[in-house]
């Protein structure tokens, strides 16, 4: 009965997540100078595919459900706030760039 407790709490205390959400990178320097307007209006639709990706990955299916199991969800749930709080800098920070690169003034 003791091995089974200490099983129990040993999965409990293991958090990981059995889904792999999409990771996207905060906009680098190199990419600030090098984009232009086209290629950040292009990186913006790269952002949104992202995000929905993200949506489609956390939808409930049999991983889930083994997320739970493994230690109630804790996993997944991080994972996925993760990529999105990534996706979420990325696509503002794109946004930002999209405004002093495409205004009018610049083109």
């Amino acid at each position: 009965m003791k091995e089974l407790r200490l099983i129990v709490v040993a999965m409990m205390l293991v958090g990981c997540a059995t889904k792999q959400y999409p990771q996207a990178p905060a906009v680098t320097t190199e990419e600030t100078t090098a984009f232009d307007c086209k290629a950040v209006e292009q990186e913006i639709v790269k952002a949104h595919s992202v995000q929905s990706e993200i949506s489609e990955t956390g939808r409930f299916d049999v991983l889930t459900v083994l997320g739970f199991i493994g230690d109630f969800g804790l996993g997944n749930g991080l994972a996925k706030h993760s990529a999105t709080k990534k996706a979420d800098v990325r696509l503002n920070q794109l946004e930002n760039l999209k405004t002093t690169k495409c205004s009018p003034a610049v083109a």
